[in-house]
């Protein structure tokens, strides 16, 4: 009898320690199943491309992003990539990758994000002391917002330079994709068809720098808020598009009240889904 109480008692104890436990995140696969970390990295080992999708303000996936990246680095040659900088500072980029300016020169004459110390940083200062290339993936953000107010066509009198900060026009675009018709039905119908072109803009640029430096003996990992790689569409559309071989391994994030329970709604968002509270602390 004493033995089957002490049994209890512990059963009882362990128990109440885990109800109190309170996970940072949970990760799960598309399909809504609970995976480890180890299975997401030896999945993305095998990966020509992982579309790593974050919410730009959350420290946790930030912190998980750059955890993968240092991984993966152990055992693939990487190259990196960035939604937050634009193509034509890859120049500056490069210059401070390489030394040739500092950080604080580097604040000055690029375009940074203001999370960029602490969410962007540690991934470009990790990028440098490893020579690892990175690449500034995104349109002038003066360019997609053109976009918004004339369409496509607002591209045409760009200069030959100019126009080497985005995709190749004309530009290949499908309206009926689930994400872009998602964002009229959000807005209102507010922007009118040009609101998803300006989406569009963005996701064909990243895809084509991510294409243009892609390297077959390299893992090229990408950073973006995870609605250009979310439900297989955007980037990953565009990418699949130019080359319907590549291996890509999407991520999610997913912000909810119980980390401990997948919402059966999200699955098919991504290969790979983490789960965060929402009441995590935000960068900003």
């Amino acid at each position: 009898m004493r033995i089957s109480i002490t049994s209890l008692l512990f059963l009882l104890f362990t128990t109440l320690i885990f109800s109190q436990n309170k996970p940072a995140y949970k990760l799960y696969n598309e399909n809504g199943g609970k995976v480890s970390y180890k299975k997401m990295i030896n999945k993305m080992k095998k990966a020509d491309v992982v579309l790593f999708g974050e919410h730009h303000n959350n420290p946790i996936v930030h912190w998980l992003q750059y955890e993968t990246t240092v991984d993966l680095n152990k055992s693939r040659k990487l190259t990196l990539g960035a939604e937050m900088f634009e193509a034509d500072n890859q120049q500056e980029l490069n210059d401070y990758l390489s030394g040739k300016i500092t950080q604080k020169v580097f604040d000055t004459v690029a375009r940074l994000w203001k999370n960029y110390p602490t969410d962007y940083k540690p991934l470009v200062d990790f990028a440098k002391k490893n020579k690892i290339k990175f690449i500034a993936t995104n349109i002038p953000r003066s360019f997609a917002s053109n976009v918004y107010k004339g369409g496509f066509e607002s591209l045409d009198s760009l200069t030959l330079e100019e126009k080497s900060w985005s995709a190749p026009l004309p530009i290949k675009y499908d309206a009926n994709l689930p994400g872009y018709v998602k964002m009229m039905k959000m807005m209102g119908g507010h922007g009118g068809d040009n609101l998803p072109k300006a989406q569009a803009i963005k996701d064909a640029t990243m895809a084509y720098f991510i294409i243009k430096n892609r390297e077959n003996d390299k893992l090229f990992i990408h950073y973006n808020g995870s609605y250009h790689s979310d439900d297989f569409e955007a980037i990953f559309w565009y990418l699949k598009q130019e080359d319907p071989n590549l291996k890509i391994v999407t991520v999610s994030v997913v912000e909810s009240k119980n980390v401990k329970k997948f919402d059966k709604e999200k699955k098919g968002k991504a290969d790979f889904i983490i789960v965060v509270p929402e009441t995590m602390t935000k960068t900003y």
